[in-house]
């Protein structure tokens, strides 16, 4: 038995189906954790979201920002659906479109397993949250993207202010709580984000911090398994373990295992691309 977390597949349906193959998945006995951002960008969008879908009473997923985008979109009206990029119009045009985008909808935005010792993000945390208040907060956004007022969330989740503070309530809460999980690479000692910050360590602007290295951040009680920011590389260290090596943009595909004392590590190639490069 084994527990493997995987990074960004982004609708690379080849590359996630080498990986399986090569850690040797067997559904009867091991479980997959998927880092988020399951769709866009790869062209097999659907085909990849079908595969994760099949696999749910064997896997556990955290949303990524692409994931939560395709939910926007899907609540929009369908000429509007039509506008947005190929990849994602199959998937929200497909005859299996209802189950699966309902199924994405009830992810959660933090996965945490303390028998493990794990927790798992998109993204980051914000550097005073400690793993009880990261679940806490991601509990609140959950549910409301669970229940019948989740076009509002959608709506208005967009956006790079405000910045995260206890006392945040509403829509601006979420769309802090959301960015944070989902878009955070670099933030300054106080938690502001800076949204265009999105190369490795040492291109950043003066003051900026990699969120797991912010001065006084907050000791957490489990180890983090993250994906997102593929320029960050694969990254071992402060107890977090970021695993989205820049598939879609022709580098690797990534699996950790989580249950073992040993550093494991298994990458196939990810799709082959002109010129590798990184957005969000």
């Amino acid at each position: 038995m084994a527990t493997w977390a995987i990074g960004d597949l982004q609708g690379c349906y080849g590359p996630t189906q080498r990986l399986l193959e090569k850690i040797r998945f067997d559904p009867a006995q091991d479980r997959l954790w998927f880092c988020g951002d399951l769709v866009n960008r790869g062209g097999e969008s659907l085909e990849t979201l079908r595969l994760v879908h099949s696999l749910r009473e064997h896997c556990e997923v955290v949303l990524g920002n692409h994931d939560l985008s395709l939910l926007a979109i899907s609540e929009r009206s369908p000429d509007d659906q039509r506008k947005v990029n190929p990849d994602l119009q199959r998937i929200l045009f497909a005859a299996d479109r209802e189950p699966l985008i309902d199924w994405l909808r009830h992810r959660p935005l933090l996965h945490s397993d303390r028998t493990l010792g794990w927790m798992m993000i998109h993204a980051g945390m914000a550097p005073k949250w400690s793993t009880q208040q990261a679940e806490k907060h991601a509990r609140e956004v959950e549910y409301r993207l669970q229940s019948d007022s989740r076009r509002k969330l959608l709506r208005n989740m967009y956006g790079d202010y405000p910045a995260w503070s206890p006392a945040l309530r509403g829509v601006e809460r979420e769309r802090a709580i959301i960015n944070i999980f989902t878009r955070l690479r670099y933030c300054s000692p106080r938690g502001r984000i800076a949204f265009n910050e999105k190369g490795a360590p040492g291109t950043q602007a003066p003051g900026l911090y990699p969120w797991y290295e912010v001065p006084g951040r907050s000791e957490r009680d489990l180890k983090i398994v993250c994906g997102h920011w593929s320029t960050l590389g694969l990254f071992i260290g402060h107890g977090v373990h970021a695993i989205d090596t820049g598939a879609v943009w022709g580098g690797k595909l990534t699996a950790l295992q989580l249950d073992t004392e040993d550093l494991r590590i298994v990458q196939v190639p990810g799709r082959e691309v002109a010129t590798p490069g990184e957005q969000d």
